[in-house]
């Protein structure tokens, strides 16, 4: 009931409102202020839940913004896995490959006209068996 307000207290407002109003017109008048309670209630509750409304409203674009940021760091996350993961198959590729020999000097290389010496080694062994 309201606050500060007693039993004695009602019942005197209930009969100042008897011996004032009259017995004939007070059921009808009690029935318009129960009306009018109910319909300040719903107003009360019409206006909480849109405050309700709008407070999650903002909780969801906050919402909305963290997960567009999210999926914004997640992209140039996986985007960086991507290119770390090439750079590493590019090196390892260029680490696979022979590094080039160099080709030998002009003055080795002999003609194919000339003699073997007799200094180098043949394929056939001292025997005349092939190795």
């Amino acid at each position: 009931m309201l606050p500060g307000i007693g039993f004695s207290e009602l019942l005197l407002l209930g009969l100042a409102a008897l011996i004032i109003i009259g017995p004939k017109d007070l059921p009808m008048m009690m029935r318009k202020l129960g009306q009018l309670m109910g319909k300040g209630r719903r107003m009360a509750r019409e206006f909480q839940s849109a405050f309700d409304d709008i407070a999650r409203q903002s909780e969801l674009d906050e919402l909305k913004k963290e997960i567009q940021e999210l999926r914004k760091s997640n992209t140039l996350t996986s985007a960086q896995e991507e290119l770390a993961a090439y750079e590493a198959d590019v090196n390892s590729a260029i680490m696979r490959q022979p590094a080039p020999s160099p080709s030998p000097p002009a003055a080795a290389v002999e003609p194919p006209d000339a003699k073997p010496d007799d200094t180098t080694a043949s394929p056939t062994s001292a025997k005349g068996d092939p190795a």
